[in-house]
């Protein structure tokens, strides 16, 4: 049961009219290469633009909470009364809110200050709203749902919207704010205090290369493919280097480029003709690039050794992806040797493993058609399913909440590990904790 908070038009489907309005191109790329600038005939109802259509989620979402009754398939129904709710739903386009201000925005560089930031003001707009309701006193918030599936959405605001479910794509954006809060703290664990896999969700991005069915296939001439920016930050630093180990690799394709009209069909060439898609980290550990392989029906080869991924309990990644420790990636020839060894035969069951889960990772069936609703077994019910896996935890921590007694202190989170497990390797006759041979599973304090 789902209550959808009641935020004026101008929050979400208003954006879309003042997107479309408008009048000159992204600054961010060049005009030739912004789809929606100007506003072609019969535009689709969310932008094309790659870097906003991508994290289009927010629009989804909400188109399955609004109009006429819900379909027999739909995983939720919608409550007029907030105290029969499950969960609250927050229907603010966050996304488009932070890229119009960082693609058209008054200067550049500008996003990170207040002052004159039409998204800083919309932001702060909702959190006013939203919590002067009594449906977020009633539970501080911890049964609210936001979309923030760009990294940039509600920047300014995300401490305050932290108890809430957040709908992300990763959580990468979030551990230097996690390091901040925790003022520096040296430990290898990173303790979040705003994001955890108790609470929130790993939403997929949505794929930008349109989707070859398996009867479509095609031979795949070529071993490995990339296509994307070289230099990178952070977690992309190690893209660079696996750049320059692939670069003169025979039947691999590493290209650098942008995804305009001419880097699209580049792509999905690149994707349809070769057996595997490498998905390194770049600024963030995981981008669109992954679900336009899955899309393509190309293996995917993920070199991220923190990513995270949507719907993770409901599917098997290992059943259609290979998982590669960076580490191993960064061997010389390491990567190339261990895919030529992969047999004609797993590559087979790994490309029908594929298709088996196209359609769990599609938010439309036609981005072109505002008619057209979500696929029934796709990924906005997914979501909602995912949600509702959160309920009772959450439930239990708004009860926790209400006998805590006037005074009592709660540490801002909780640093829990595996528990120590002795493991005995016969070879060496040496003992190890757990904790040596795994990542330690990080957990976030629900009564925060």
């Amino acid at each position: 049961s789902v209550y959808v908070a009641d935020l004026p038009r101008a929050l979400n489907h208003g954006l879309l009219d003042l997107y479309w309005s408008l009048p000159s191109a992204d600054a961010r790329i060049p005009a030739s290469s912004d789809p929606d600038h100007p506003p072609p005939r019969g535009h689709p109802p969310y932008p094309s633009s790659p870097l906003i259509r991508q994290y289009s989620a927010e629009y989804w979402l909400l188109r399955s909470l609004l109009g006429p009754a819900a379909p027999a398939f739909a995983a939720v129904r919608v409550v007029a009364d907030w105290r029969e709710a499950d969960v609250v739903f927050v229907p603010f386009f966050a996304t488009l809110s932070a890229e119009m201000e960082l693609g058209w925005g008054a200067t550049k560089g500008a996003f990170r200050r207040k002052e004159g930031n039409g998204d800083y003001r919309r932001q702060r707009d909702v959190v006013d709203r939203v919590t002067a309701h009594p449906a977020w006193r009633r539970s501080g918030g911890r049964d609210h749902v936001f979309v923030l599936t760009d990294p940039m959405a509600m920047w300014h605001v995300r401490a305050e919207i932290a108890p809430a479910i957040l709908l992300v794509v990763h959580f990468g954006g979030w551990y230097k704010l996690d390091s901040k809060s925790a003022g520096g703290n040296s430990s290898h664990m990173i303790q979040h205090t705003q994001v955890s896999l108790l609470k929130d969700v790993i939403v997929p991005y949505t794929h930008l290369l349109p989707t070859l069915h398996l009867s479509e296939n095609m031979d795949r001439p070529t071993l490995l493919y990339f296509k994307g920016a070289k230099h990178r930050h952070r977690g992309g630093l190690v893209r660079e280097k696996l750049w320059d180990l692939m670069l003169n690799e025979p039947d691999v394709v590493m290209e650098e480029g942008f995804p305009n009209a001419t880097g699209r069909e580049q792509s999905i060439k690149g994707m349809r003709t070769s057996e595997f898609c490498l998905h390194p980290a770049g600024d963030t550990p995981s981008s669109c690039r992954l679900f336009d392989a899955v899309a393509s029906l190309c293996i995917p080869v993920i070199v991220s050794d923190d990513i995270e991924l949507p719907f993770e309990g409901m599917i098997d990644y290992t059943e259609f992806s290979i998982f590669v420790s960076v580490g191993n990636a960064m061997r010389p020839k390491w990567l190339t040797d261990y895919l030529r060894n992969i047999s004609k035969q797993q590559k087979d069951e790994f490309r029908r493993n594929l298709a088996g889960v196209q359609h769990i990772f599609e938010y439309e069936n036609s981005h072109e058609s505002s008619k057209v609703s979500a696929p029934e077994d796709g990924a906005v019910n997914h979501i909602w399913k995912k949600i509702h896996q959160k309920l009772s935890m959450i439930q239990e921590a708004v009860t926790r909440e209400k006998r805590k007694p006037e005074g009592a202190s709660i540490p801002l989170r909780c640093h829990c590990t595996w528990p120590p497990l002795l493991v005995v390797n016969p070879s060496r006759k040496a003992q190890m904790t757990a904790s040596q041979l795994i990542s330690p599973l990080v957990v976030a304090n629900m009564s925060m």
